[in-house]
């Protein structure tokens, strides 16, 4: 019996990776037929959008550049999900922690050391808070999650343009603009010719410790548990309502300071117009690694270079940018599509069974001949 448990759990997993790389396959595809029907010069096109990412050290550095805020996000998004909350406030978070980084960022007075940490402090904290919010209104009056994580987005958007307009907004710069970032703030770079900042190695270390924090501590165990049923997890004595709030506040933290890695890494001053996309994207990524930290780093990439490749062919060729947001969303319909292939997946079960009863039946009568 263990062994048959055993075979099926590996047939789900194969089955969810099997289904994750056609639906990219697929979404490429389409991409390609749109890209081939929109384009005067298709070859062009679709050369740039394959190959363009790669073609150059600026273009190249771009991925990773786009890369790095999704490694937040995603993995930020992978520990709500986990414990079985479709939180959707991602988004308003790494917009309005942005901001709290500027507020940090733009202070005299700190040392050069010192400086950066704060700025992710603050603005990871300032994430915790925002989403424990749907957190503690599910677990205390029950409210939907999607709902109540969804209006914080519009309300961390209109607070964060509140601010940016009346308090942090600096009337030489000609626009809603803070600031300038202190050079004690920012983040060196990594690689000349490239704007690869040291954000790469944060968000590096930050995946690797929500893994483990994850998949190897007990923690992580009662979240997954929690996320999978938390009826289960109630009866095997797991603090479920804890693990909701620990696991959102531990998702808002890691999304909050990826907004300040981004501003700290990237720009002088914060001038975001509103939502940045990162959230979003996060939540692709999420369920492109199947809310696997692990994964994210490659999820990351994937999405960074056909965002990348999409810009190339915006600024060489004549295909829209809208390509890649249709791209996306073909993404996440057939990933999140639970009965996609659900019928191989049901054969190769039963397949997997039957072998298994045979090899006990040729066993059986092998120990009966040999009596």
């Amino acid at each position: 019996m263990r062994k048959q448990n055993k075979n099926v759990a590996a047939i789900e997993s194969r089955f969810t990776v099997i289904r994750t790389l056609i639906g990219v396959g697929i979404s490429l595809v389409i991409a390609l037929v749109l890209i081939a029907a929109v384009s005067d010069n298709p070859i062009e096109a679709l050369m740039g959008f394959l190959v363009g990412p790669v073609t150059s050290i600026n273009r190249m550095g771009n991925v990773v550049e786009k890369m790095i805020p999704l490694m937040f996000t995603g993995t930020a998004v992978c520990i709500v999900f986990a414990c079985g909350q479709i939180s959707l406030c991602i988004e308003g978070v790494f917009y309005i922690c942005s901001i709290a980084c500027a507020a940090v960022a733009t202070q005299a007075g700190i040392a050069y050391g010192l400086h950066p940490i704060l700025c992710f402090l603050a603005a990871g904290a300032l994430g915790a808070v925002i989403c424990a919010i749907p957190a503690l209104m599910y677990v205390k009056f029950d409210t939907m999650t999607v709902v109540s994580s969804l209006m914080i987005n519009f309300i961390c958007l209109y607070i964060g343009k509140y601010l940016m307009h009346y308090v942090l907004r600096d009337p030489s710069a000609g626009f809603d603009g803070s600031y300038k970032y202190l050079d004690t703030a920012r983040l060196p770079k990594m690689f000349p010719k490239t704007s690869i900042h040291m954000g790469l190695i944060v968000a590096i270390l930050v995946v690797v410790v929500a893994y483990y924090a994850l998949y190897k501590s007990p923690w992580g165990y009662s979240v997954r548990m929690t996320g999978l049923n938390a009826k289960f997890a109630k009866y095997q004595g797991m603090n479920v309502p804890g693990m909701i709030l620990t696991a959102s506040m531990a998702g808002g933290f890691i999304a909050g300071m990826g907004g300040a890695v981004e501003q700290l890494g990237m720009y002088r001053r914060f001038s975001y117009g509103g939502l940045s996309g990162h959230g979003w994207n996060g939540i692709m990524i999420a369920v492109i690694a199947m809310n696997n930290p692990k994964l994210v780093p490659l999820a990351s990439l994937f999405v960074a270079y056909i965002s990348t490749g999409a810009d190339v062919v915006n600024r060489t060729c004549d295909v829209p940018i809208e390509i890649i947001n249709i791209v996306q969303s073909v993404i996440i319909m057939f990933v999140a599509a639970e009965r996609f292939l659900e019928n191989w997946k049901k054969r190769k079960i039963v397949e997997a069974s039957q072998q298994e009863e045979m090899m006990k039946r040729a066993q059986m009568e092998g120990a009966e001949k040999s009596e």
